[in-house]
């Protein structure tokens, strides 16, 4: 079988994420709200790192906040353009090595830099959203922990809706891994079903280690397990902070 040259997220796969697991932007949207409302006070940017389809940018515009989504998969973007009506740019953001925008404030949930390849490319992530942020402003995103692996290791799931269907395995080949084996089926104009599959390699960090390393940028930040009131799966942590105004 040869390598897709889009490795993850790409146009199925994108879309059951847009239809089926919209989940975990409703229940960390209104924590996040609440943490950007001194951005929104002042008319501050918000970089949203991992968009996917735009299901919390729709949020945060709806809440009066000027965004700019990114996200490094295109099919995703295609999405998310034709969700959040009234955002600033959506544009195409490839970390550790593309140039980050200075922004108020850093948002982005569904750990999107668990999917960079190994714990240094992580690193250099960090330090680059750091960099962008403004005195005063506000870094608020989501990363899986080691733990994550050690209470979501083997396994599979599925779920099914009226035009789509998805069946996950699930691997641990070592402590800092998570692998996921995604199927998806998508219903066709025809009525026939359409096949794809992607693998999902993730690096799990040790999330303790993120405040010092933040503190080298000039951040304060704090790990924890939520943005708000909302209940995050065990291993997933919230790395909350910013730089002094």
């Amino acid at each position: 079988m040869t390598t897709p040259s889009v490795p993850y997220y790409r146009d199925d796969l994108a879309l059951v994420h847009h239809r089926g697991f919209g989940f975990h932007a409703e229940a960390c949207a209104p924590g996040l709200l609440t943490l950007l409302e001194p951005i929104r006070a002042r008319n501050g940017r918000v970089l949203e790192i991992g968009c996917g389809s735009g299901l919390l940018t729709e949020r945060l515009v709806s809440a009066g906040h000027r965004v700019v989504a990114t996200d490094a998969s295109s099919a995703m973007l295609r999405l998310a353009r034709e969700t959040a009506t009234g955002v600033e740019e959506i544009r195409e953001l490839t970390l550790p090595d593309d140039p980050v925008p200075d922004a108020d404030a850093v948002v982005g949930i569904g750990h999107a830099l668990n999917y960079l390849p190994d714990a240094g490319a992580v690193d250099r992530a960090l330090l680059s959203l750091a960099r962008a942020i403004l005195p005063g402003g506000l870094l608020a995103i989501d990363l899986c922990d080691l733990e994550w692996g050690a209470t979501h290791s083997n396994g599979s799931l599925g779920r099914v809706g009226d035009d789509w269907a998805i069946i996950s395995r699930f691997s641990l080949p070592s402590p800092d891994r998570y692998v996921r084996e995604m199927t998806t089926f998508v219903r066709t104009a025809d009525g026939s079903w359409r096949r794809d599959d992607e693998v999902h390699d993730n690096v799990l960090v040790d999330t303790a280690a993120i405040p010092s390393l933040l503190a080298t940028e000039g951040l304060r930040v704090e790990i924890g397990d939520s943005f708000g009131e909302e209940n995050l799966p065990p291993g997933l942590r919230t790395v909350i902070g910013g730089r002094p105004g």
